[in-house]
């Protein structure tokens, strides 16, 4: 009965002080709060501490109460921080080109509840899924993308994301190069996924010269965009093994297969407000036991 009735996250980054932790905590115990899990981590290489706080208010007590009383520490610790409901969803935004496993992946996904978001759009620059994605009642929207009008494409994206509410785009394998501005308006908000084999490989058949040099490994990538193209901080990253026995389309099932597992679960830790960002990396805290569950459904 308590679970369905709050379910809060604090989410914490701060320069790196001592007492930190124990203020935080106390101030949760002090105004009927319940800590169901925590997470924390001091990074002495960037002089940050990171936490993150799964807790249920016994007294009922409004996470806006909470915020303004939580104020003073805030400004004590020079803080960002961030207080939600793991009830609410996400909105998200997918971006897709021409290439349908992630994104038909998410779907699946998303339909049965085992990634909690909500999907308020998908922008494509092709019509090959309007179907499938209109077919769970989610708007679709085709924007052409070319080098003459590149700019008034992203200008109409952005009006999208603005329009939803979008508070996340996650690239299911579009295959365009978002500008340095749309990165920075977005940045820490956008979700790529990549196979592990660039810089090696290059170009439309990267599976087909995988196969050629006998590559043993095949893996995936999913980060945040910036403006250097497949650079962003790291979120996830799987790999799977491959065999001399294998044909080049089996190298092509299995990468499909890793990059939308990847996918799925660098955003399902986005969401759950897990991911912190560290300069040029990332903290990725492990699933709390509310969420473990559905991150591993399917």
């Amino acid at each position: 009965m308590n679970k369905a009735k709050n379910n809060y996250v604090l989410r914490v980054t701060c320069p790196s002080i001592r007492g930190v932790t124990a203020d935080i905590t106390a101030f949760l115990s002090g105004r009927g709060c319940n800590i169901r899990d925590s997470a924390q981590f001091d990074d002495e290489s960037t002089n940050h501490y990171f936490m993150r706080i799964t807790f249920r208010s016994e007294e009922g007590r409004s996470l806006l109460d909470l915020e303004k009383e939580f104020l003073p520490l805030v400004e004590k610790y020079k803080m960002d921080y961030e207080f939600f409901d793991e009830r609410k969803k996400r909105k998200v935004i997918l971006m897709v080109s021409r290439f349908g496993h992630c994104l038909n992946d998410l779907l699946y996904r998303w339909g049965i509840g085992a990634l909690p978001i909500d999907i308020v759009g998908v922008i494509s620059n092709h019509l090959d899924f309007q179907k499938v994605v209109e077919g769970h009642g989610i708007p679709y929207h085709l924007i052409k993308v070319t080098k003459e009008n590149k700019a008034e494409a992203e200008a109409e994206q952005m009006r999208i994301v603005r329009e939803t509410g979008a508070e996340l785009i996650v690239l299911a394998r579009y295959m365009q190069i978002l500008s340095d501005e749309m990165c920075q308006q977005m940045s820490g908000r956008i979700i790529n996924i990549h196979h592990s084999f660039l810089p090696s490989f290059k170009g439309g058949s990267p599976y087909k010269q995988a196969f050629d040099r006998g590559v043993k490994l095949i893996g995936a990538t999913s980060h945040f965009v910036t403006a250097d193209l497949d650079e962003g901080p790291i979120i996830e990253q799987d790999i799977v093994r491959i065999t001399h026995a294998q044909s080049p389309e089996d190298y092509v099932s299995l990468g499909r297969d890793v990059e939308s597992q990847v996918l799925a679960r660098a955003i399902h830790a986005y969401v759950h407000g897990r991911v912190f960002l560290n300069e040029n990396k990332t903290i990725v805290f492990p699933p709390s036991p509310d969420s473990y569950t559905a991150e591993n459904v399917g």
